[in-house]
């Protein structure tokens, strides 16, 4: 189970336990000083051992992972905090879990976890990705994409401050926040959902749609603390359903072109959208794929599936996230078999739709 710390109080008085004499912080340069981080943590940890590890990639990649695990190894914390969006959630989750030896990367693909875990403490720095309530984490090897998944790789505690969302600037804020969207929209639809994960993704929702626009506009503590609590949800949904085709199909974006994830996971969620509903009859899904429309319809006062389209293309043009593809330096003619020749099988075989690896360039062209 995984334990919500509701305010900075608490937080003061969770850190100031005992129990925690030695603390392993694993955050971003931008993460950690420019939110105000660092002058939070620093008040609650005056008397405590701690070592701040500041990540160097972009992504969470293997390299760097086997760093923090051998930091972590011979440091030896009681908990681990990390603070950041989801390159530094990820190292830290997967970190939590495994100890260095001679067989980790063929551990970590396997999700063969060590026996002991070290607690980890999640506090974003972005409305995206939800990672703080996930059980399972990105890797890149080779700049291939793997998911580390399992219970034990959930975070024991989460903390959202919103003062920590109001220094990032609007091109990130845009691109988690789509994040957060896509991630609620996909489970919707995912072959895994089920009451639960729809009435979380459903509230999350009605939270980003809402907020998102004045966030981006004109951030402030109220709609930065709403804006958390939508991609907390979104991750909750998530965390039971999986995402689909939108998801699976963003990774080559970021890898190649270096799109941000979120932008990524924009550049097809219309696209998939259209694809599945003039082929829901093709639905292998054990829920009717018409309902899902149908609230979404409502929700964004759409008549149809076109309205529904242009809903979307609007807020990522008010978000400013450029959709033209040769715009953004994608060539999809010449590089179109290594974009979609990565693409992650796992996430794909949820969408509801069946959809092959040859099928996507089609998709691509006539939605």
């Amino acid at each position: 189970m995984i334990n919500r710390i509701n305010k900075t109080s608490d937080l003061k008085k969770f850190l100031e336990n005992k129990i925690f004499q030695k603390i392993l912080i694993i955050s971003g340069k931008n993460s950690f000083y420019k939110t105000g981080a660092d002058n939070l943590l620093s008040k609650y940890l005056k008397n405590k051992d701690f070592f701040l590890y500041l990540k160097k990639g972009y992504l969470p990649e293997y390299t760097e992972l086997k760093e923090i695990i051998k930091l972590k190894d011979n440091y030896k914390p009681d908990l681990i905090i990390a603070v950041g969006g989801g390159c530094a959630m990820d190292l830290a989750k997967i970190s939590s879990v495994f100890n260095l030896d001679k067989d980790l990367k063929k551990r970590v693909l396997s999700n063969d976890f060590s026996k002991i875990k070290t607690k980890v403490l999640a506090i974003p720095t972005t409305a995206g990705s939800g990672a703080e309530v996930t059980s399972n984490a990105v890797l890149y090897i080779n700049n291939l994409k793997f998911s580390i998944e399992g219970i034990k790789v959930r975070p024991d505690y989460f903390c959202l401050i919103p003062k920590l969302l109001l220094s990032s600037k609007k091109l990130l804020d845009a691109s988690a926040g789509f994040d957060a969207i896509s991630q609620s929209v996909e489970s919707l639809f995912s072959q895994k959902s089920n009451n639960e994960s729809v009435n979380f993704a459903q509230k999350a929702l009605k939270i980003l749609l809402k907020n998102i626009n004045n966030f981006i506009k004109d951030k402030n503590l109220i709609n930065s603390y709403q804006m958390a609590i939508g991609a907390n949800l979104s991750g909750k949904a998530i965390n039971i359903s999986k995402t689909i085709a939108p998801h699976a199909l963003s990774y080559s974006f970021t890898t190649m072109y270096g799109v941000p994830h979120g932008h990524a996971v924009s550049l097809s969620l219309n696209k998939i959208l259209k694809f599945n509903y003039f082929n829901q009859n093709e639905s292998n899904c054990n829920f009717n794929v018409k309902k899902r429309y149908d609230y979404l319809f409502k929700l964004t006062k759409s008549k149809n599936i076109n309205d529904l389209d242009n809903y979307f293309i609007k807020l990522k043009k008010n978000l400013k996230l450029e959709q033209n593809l040769e715009k953004m330096g994608i060539n999809m003619k010449r590089d179109s078999r290594k974009i979609f020749f990565n693409v992650n099988q796992q996430r794909l075989s949820n969408n509801p739709v069946k959809i092959l690896k040859e099928d996507i360039p089609l998709i691509f062209e006539r939605y």
